[in-house]
């Protein structure tokens, strides 16, 4: 009987050998393609270790040494990121995906504080808000209003209806200078009943009677380089209110940013001089603050552009006393800073005491009258 000739299935010829010109079954990619995923891994395990260095330096650096900065002024969600972003890449390398994940996990773990990260954030519901809560607005305004929309502006802090505002920057800039204004008389008469206390640049209005308005001054801060004193030697207004029989003490806060955007080049002496000078004048602000807090046995609530991020050191500075209104704000990464761009970086802040119940904390639009989002928290004491 005659033996079937054999199948040509491409991998063999007539006589049942390998074909020359066929790759064996279960070959690989190749020479060249085993060389590129070798590498590859080796890039993706050395890239996981040496972020993984990176936090744990940044984690002992910032906050402590002014030449670190630059490192502080990452967006917060570089930190989830980077770390995530080296475990997907490597999980194709079959020797290095492991340790390559390993790598970014203890990474993400260690910075997980400061990725500016809100969960469980859009799992919240949007909560109840009591009739009697008090509505409070914070908003640095961006030197007030631009010019020609002063309509625009007052038109917008009137549909806010809250009970209490802490304004920042109540100021003009001409030639990179920051100069006063006067608008007194047109805030009285756009938002009319409410009571104000001002000092530099702080402007707080309240609709209950405002007990007693402080002017924090840090004795220790470095003279102002302007005769606009009142701007450089106050960047926190404490105002008490009555609320019924009970007083609530607000603190209005700017500090001082750690570095001007659009300034000298970050290459020359100047910008490192900035820096410095720029820490000079922030530890003292935060000191009086803290210090303050520290001795008030009334219900605080803190709000302002505060000009830090979950990365930077100086939230270890923030009074201990307080908690993040964060907890209640339904965004996955609650950001408020710039507004012109994709929004990346949250310096605004809202803290309270044990005393004050936050039931809605959430970040507004400037209708492009400022760089940052307006603040709108509800609270009941």
């Amino acid at each position: 009987m005659t033996a079937p000739p054999p199948v040509l299935d491409g991998r063999s010829d007539a006589s049942g050998q390998p074909a020359a010109d066929a790759p064996a079954a279960g070959a690989g990619p190749g020479p060249w393609g085993r060389w590129w995923r070798r590498w590859l891994g080796r890039i993706f395990v050395v890239g996981s270790a040496l972020w993984l260095v990176f936090v744990l330096v940044h984690l002992a650096l910032r906050g402590r040494v002014w030449w670190w900065l630059l490192a502080e002024l990452l967006p917060p969600i570089t930190f989830l990121a980077v770390p995530v972003l080296f475990a997907a890449a490597a999980a194709g390398c079959r020797r290095t995906r492991r340790p390559a994940a390993l790598l970014s996990a203890a990474a993400l773990l260690a910075g997980i504080g400061m990725t500016g990260v809100n969960l469980p954030g859009p799992l919240r519901g949007a909560g109840q808000v009591p009739a009697d809560a008090l509505r409070i607005v914070s908003w640095n305004t961006g030197y007030w209003h631009p010019p020609g929309r002063a309509d625009d502006f007052y038109r917008l802090l009137r549909a806010q209806r809250a009970d209490v505002y802490l304004l920042q920057e109540y100021l003009a800039e001409v030639d990179g200078e920051f100069v006063p204004i006067d608008d007194l008389a047109r805030l009285r008469r756009e938002l009319p009943g409410y009571h104000v206390a001002m000092i530099g640049e702080l402007v707080t209005l309240s609709r209950f009677p405002i007990v007693e308005s402080t002017p924090l001054e840090a004795p220790d801060a470095p003279p102002p380089p302007t005769d606009f004193t009142d701007f450089w030697q106050y960047q926190v207004l404490r105002v008490d209110v009555r609320v019924g029989d009970r007083v609530l003490s607000t603190y209005n806060a700017h500090l001082p940013v750690p570095v001007w955007v659009g300034g000298p080049s970050v290459w020359s002496a100047e910008f490192h001089r900035t820096i410095r000078d720029q820490r000079e004048r922030r530890l003292p602000q935060l000191r009086v603050l803290a210090d303050d807090v520290a001795a008030n046995d009334n219900p605080i609530v803190v709000a302002g552009d505060l000009n830090m991020t979950s990365v930077m050191g100086d939230t270890r500075r923030l009074p201990s006393e307080l908690r993040d209104a964060v907890s209640t704000n339904r965004s996955f990464y609650p950001a408020s800073w710039p507004t012109e761009q994709t929004s990346l970086w949250r310096l605004d802040w809202v803290l309270v005491s044990d005393g004050v119940a936050v039931h809605r904390y959430e970040f507004g639009d400037p209708d492009s009258m400022s760089d940052h989002r307006p603040q709108l928290v509800s609270v009941s004491l």
